[in-house]
Order: C-alpha cells, then structure tokens, then sequence
C-alpha cells in the first residue's frame, strides 16, 4: 500500500469521534494490507515504529520538524515556524507548504514500507551527527511526498499524531477485518495479553491465522500486561464471595514485572515500560536470588531506609522513576521488591496453574537474601480473620490487603474477582480511593491566576467504547508547588482541540491529551447531569463529591485508571451502606 493511502485513512480517523465509525475504517485498512504491512500500520497507527515496551522513540522537536520540512520545500526554517505559529500543528503547516512550494518533483510513490523504514532509522540513530542526521533522512522522505502524506508523517516524530485509536479498538479492527463483526476479538486480545504487542499479534494473525494465534506463548523479554484487582466493600463481602481466601499486605510502592533469562535482566512497569536502567539493584538481586534460568515475577517495588529499616511511602518510591542520577538516587532511596506471583518458570507458563499452587513455584525459585522477598500471607476463610488482617495491615500504615482466591489462574491483562484489593475507609461513604486521569484544567482565579490552573478536569475509562469520560474537577489536594507544575507536566500533552477518545459536555481552558494518571479521594458517588462517566441518553451520568488529588500515579497508564463500571459499584454499594 502507498503511504497517501494510508494517509487518507487517517485522515478518516481523524474527522471522526465514533468508536465504530473508527473500527469500521480500520477494518477496511486492515483487509487491504499484506502480513509484512499490518505490523506496521499497527505500530504507526499509535504514532510508533515498535511496540510500548521497546524503549525506541522516533523524537523530534518542533524545530528539527521545521528544519527538514524547510530543506525538502526549499524554504527557510523561520518561514516553517511562522505557518506553524498561524495554524498551530506542524502536520497542517507542512501540507500548506508543501501545496505550494515544492523542492522537486516526486520521482516516485512511497509505500509504507519505505515510510516505516525511514522513521525506524529515525528513532535508531544515534552517536555523533544524530541531529543532522535524523533532519536529513526526514527531509529525504518529505521531498516525495504528497501534502496529505506530509501532514501525518511530521506527527508522527513530533507525538502529535492522536488519532484516538486505543488498543480494544484495534483488536476490534482485527476482528472486523477478517470474521465482519468481533467474535474473534477475545482470541487476539488473549495473546496481546500474553505479549503486549499488538503488531505482533496482528502479523501472526495474517500470516497464519487464529489457530497460530492462540498458539502464540509468553516470552521472557516480553512483558506480560498484568492481572488487576477488583473491589469489596468489607471482609464479608469477600468471604460471602470468594470463601477460603489468601491475604497479602497492599504495599504502596510501585508494580514490577522482573524478567530473567541467563544473566540478562528486564524489569516492567506496570504500564509495560522498559524500567531496566534505573533500578541496578533490584537486577542485581534478580541475578543472585532468582535461581531458575529462565523466570518472569511479578513484585512491588518499594523505597527502603536502611537505618530505621522502615519503608518510604509512596511519594518517595516514585522518585526513583527517573533517567539521571540513578546510582546516586539508588544509595539514596534503595528498592526491596516483594514478589507476590510468578507468571513463568524454566520454560513453564504458569498462569494456567492455580494461585496456591504458583505460590509454591515461588519459595523455590528465589533464595533468601536482602533484596528480594516473597510477599508474605495468610489463609483464612472467617469475616474476623480477615478483618483482623486488614486492621493489622493499617496500623502499620499500609493501604490495605490484597485478597485472593486460592484455585484462580492467572489471567493477564484482566480486573476480575480472582483478586480484590481492601482499603482503609474513609470519613466519607467511599471505601476506596479512585484513579483518575487529567483530560484538561481550567484557568486559576485569584491567587490561583498566576499559577495558570485553577481546577482540573478529570476522567475514568469507559472500558465498554474505549473512551475516557468526565466525573470531576478538581480544586483541591495541590500545593502551591504542584498547582504551578501543572502547565510543566502537561506541556507534552496539550492539545487544540479535545481529544478523540474524550467525551466530555465540560469544555476546560485547555484540553489535555489522556495520559497523567492521578489517585483521589472522595466523600461519595453522585449522579450529576453535567458529567459523562456512565451517562445514557437523558439519564445523569456519575460524578465524584468533594474530590481532592492525594498524589500523582506515574507508574499506571490511562487504560488503567478506574472504570465507568467500577463508579457504578461503588454508588450502588454506598447506597445500600446508607
């Protein structure tokens, strides 16, 4: 396929905000495509050359864009920069210019194939002349395009591609294409979960069908997307459902997934990014303690201070997320990891095997030593041995416990009953806090003007149509420091227009494209007319009452932020409360 038609089907993407109006163009793109092309589109179509968990990012800068599109339409970088300034998206400013000025004429039709190649290059090269040479091969590129092709090609290095194709989209896509409706969407979405590459899959899938595809098998190297828990409001209710149950403390750190084949050590966050480089112990204690050649745990990290020998809280276990500074931060801030699961073992898949019985693999695939701890628990199957055990847990100022039941496998990438989190309560009718992500902010008055924000507008997801709906503002719970952070942390993220996987009646100041996770805590669910979490037709949606931001989520993506029917739940379950 020619990239112009693949531009012009994202352009299609782009005029609409219909999630099966979206499926439905993606399935025609897709039907067209041979096996070695499908992987790509998959990847280009999320505006990336290499699935989420390959650290490879094609980055450019505004001003390198504009210097190569000045090169290939023979103009002057300034001359770009003022378009740009004008319209305010460099993809637009490229199409203008290259409709009406062009260097030379087109010699031939690039294929996708070409295009992709070009970007991998892109995002590869590195070492002296990087610079130079990144603007000269997108300015090689660009002096063969059509407008439209250059409007969705300079996105695409800059990240501003946004065509609001989320992954259930297009696994539906995938479906749509092949079958002419989603039977087999449960089939591939299996083994995205089991590899957490969405190219992957769809290139099995083209070349072999979806018998290949259900044959497709965990890899050490590939991460695998993580099993969630679901919630209950109280111990009964969890013995009332689950019976004789397994309880682990809820450490408040963030999620790991260690991998290890040989010497060599992958470490995953749980919203599948490559986090090898800043942890040096905790691959230090993988390879000394993890005695199986080949194995994949799954952990919380946690922040330790080895003079008190007390944990950090949250907050300060974040802040070894970081690129500089990491032997440094790691004397300073060392991690213990306390394994909860293993997911493969010696070329053994184990998540088909029952909780219980994964346990066991566990104490025998890791040695005692100072860095990695299996998660400790316990077995009980009465309301007051559980409640003991979540008061037990508070008082030592953990969130919680985590309750599992003990013949559940392992089913990744799901939020199911197998697991399910207990929380302290709170002053309010909630029993639990809620994730959120920022979708946009409003304008500070007062005191609040000079920080440039004022109130955030904040969402959940809307697993059902791929979305991410309102349910609050926000205006309390930040610092003075934090509120004046928001423009910073939002910079990347900002965009003209509202996003396309948005829906939203409450127009902010500033849209801001899904990705900034936050936690909150509220009073109670309410139903309001003004918000769209759950909302149908003249019926209200639901909103959060006296919300307030407890802290910042960077270890979760927005697929991972409470549900429209996790909200639901919870107003039903404080209604029965009251």
């Amino acid at each position: 396929m020619q990239f112009l038609e693949l531009a012009s089907f994202f352009e299609q993407l782009d005029k609409t905000s219909s999630r099966n109006e979206m499926v439905r163009i993606l399935a025609e793109l897709f039907s067209k495509l041979n096996s070695e092309e499908i992987e790509k589109v998959v990847y280009l179509s999320q505006g990336r050359v290499s699935p989420h968990f390959i650290p490879l990012e094609i980055g450019m800068g505004e001003k390198l864009v504009a210097q190569a599109v000045a090169e290939a339409y023979g103009l002057t970088k300034e001359e770009v920069l003022t378009e740009f300034e004008r319209l305010g998206d460099m993809g637009l400013a490229a199409e203008v210019l290259g409709k009406k000025k062009r260097k030379k004429e087109k010699a031939r039709e690039l294929t996708i194939t070409d295009v992709y190649k070009e970007l991998y290059e892109i995002a590869t090269t590195s070492g002296a002349g990087t610079v130079e040479k990144r603007v000269g091969i997108l300015k090689n590129v660009l002096e063969y395009m059509e407008p439209l092709s250059a409007r969705y090609l300079v996105r695409i290095p800059l990240g501003t591609l946004r065509l609001g194709v989320g992954d259930p989209t297009i696994l539906d896509g995938l479906s749509y294409a092949t079958a002419g409706d989603k039977s087999l969407r449960g089939t591939l979405e299996i083994a995205y979960n089991r590899t957490s590459d969405l190219g992957f899959v769809g290139k099995v899938f083209w070349e072999m069908g979806i018998e290949a595809v259900k044959k497709i098998k965990i890899q050490v190297g590939k991460p695998i997307r993580p099993e969630l828990a679901e919630r209950l409001p109280s111990p009964q209710a969890v013995i009332d459902k689950l019976g004789k149950v397994a309880v682990q403390p809820k450490f408040d750190g963030f999620r790991v997934q260690l991998h290890k084949k040989g010497d060599q050590v992958h470490i995953y966050s749980r919203n599948l990014e490559d986090m090898t480089g800043m942890f040096p112990e905790l691959i230090q204690g993988v390879q000394e303690q993890a005695i199986a050649k080949e194995v994949i745990l799954d952990a919380e990290a946690l922040a330790y201070h080895p003079e008190s020998e007390e944990f950090y809280p949250f907050q300060e276990t974040t802040k070894r997320r970081r690129k500089y500074g990491i032997e440094e931060m790691a004397e300073k801030l060392p991690l213990k990891a306390f394994v909860f699961d293993i997911l493969f073992y010696n070329g053994q898949d184990l998540t088909s095997k029952p909780y219980k019985e994964r346990q066991q693999f566990i104490k025998k695939s890791i040695r005692e030593n100072s860095i990695l701890f299996p998660t400790p628990q316990e077995i009980v199957s009465k309301t007051k041995e559980l409640s003991n055990l979540l008061d037990d847990a508070i008082q030592k100022g953990l969130e919680g416990v985590v309750v599992k039941r003990l013949d559940s496998i392992y089913e990744a990438g799901t939020r199911n009953f197998n697991w399910v989190k207990l929380k302290r309560a709170t002053s309010g009718h909630l029993t639990d806090t809620v994730d959120c992500v920022i979708l946009g902010y409003i304008y500070g008055k007062g005191k609040r003007t000079a920080f440039g924000a004022g109130a955030l507008l904040v969402g959940v997801y809307d697993d059902q149509k791929d979305s991410f709906v309102t349910v609050s503002k926000i205006g309390t719970g930040l610092t003075d420091e934090e509120w004046t952070k928001i423009k910073e942390l939002t910079k990347d993220t900002v965009t003209l227009t509202k996003p396309a996987r948005v829906a939203s009646m409450i127009v902010p100041s500033v849209w801001v494209k899904p990705k900034i996770v936050i936690e909150v805590l509220a009073d109670e669910v309410t139903r309001s007319p003004i918000h769209t979490a759950g909302k149908q037709n003249e019926e209200p949606g639901y909103a959060l009452r006296f919300p307030r931001l407890i802290k910042f989520r960077e270890d979760k993506s927005p697929e991972d932020v409470t549900t429209v029917t996790e909200i639901i739940e919870m107003f039903k379950e404080q209604g029965r409360r009251k």
